[in-house]
């Protein structure tokens, strides 16, 4: 069936173009959402003007989302996942999880069918698009990782901390000692000063 497009759909074609599709696709999803219409001769003539309204439109939302595209382009998710002897995670990263850690840091509320992956099965760096507009399709980093190595950096941290405190104590207490030791010279050379002030006074008394 060859339709004409009065919306921009993604990964098939902008307003005012004609395209041939499925029947069922037509009829199920294309004409129910007001994205198509039949090829007429009368739809035709249309045309121009489809695509004049489109542009208006198109221009508008992509000047709205601009400062969102940006922003998820920025963003950098964290997942953790059992993972197998291959490499593989037992399950996966979804979807829905990606487009809630977005919503959750942006503050907004993307539709997870906008996410362009399928659900992440291995660990390591993924690139992910998020559909904006037809224009605006910006990626985001997501990083998923097996919890053993998640526990194994948590463990070094922990010794770190650790290492770091004792170095505190071992450094404070290695200053009172100095102080004990210059407290205690102090009291000797006073003790020493006053015996020997003693003395000059028995033998002045002699004499």
């Amino acid at each position: 069936m060859k339709v004409l497009l009065i919306k921009d759909v993604y990964n098939l074609g902008r307003a005012g173009e004609v395209k041939k599709v499925a029947d069922g696709y037509a009829r199920n999803f294309l004409f129910p959402q007001k994205m198509a219409v039949y090829a007429t001769k009368g739809a035709l003539n249309q045309i121009q003007k489809i695509e004049s309204a489109a542009a208006k439109q198109r221009e508008l939302l992509n000047e709205e989302m601009k400062g969102l595209s940006e922003q998820i382009a920025g963003l950098e998710l964290a997942f953790t996942a059992k993972v197998g002897e291959t490499g593989k995670l037992y399950g996966s990263i979804t979807q829905q999880q990606i487009i809630d850690a977005v919503n959750e840091q942006l503050h907004v509320n993307l539709d997870r069918h906008q996410v362009e992956s399928q659900p992440l099965r291995q660990t390591g760096e993924h690139d992910v698009r998020i559909r904006l507009t037809y224009d605006l399709v910006p990626e985001v980093k997501v990083l998923v990782e097996s919890e053993e190595e998640e526990a194994v950096v948590e463990m070094e941290e922990e010794v770190e901390e650790a290492a770091a405190e004792m170095e505190d104590e071992v450094e404070e207490t290695a200053a009172e000692m100095e102080e004990d030791v210059e407290e205690t010279a102090e009291e000797m050379e006073d003790s020493v000063e006053e015996d020997a002030d003693s003395d000059i006074e028995e033998e002045q008394a002699d004499a």
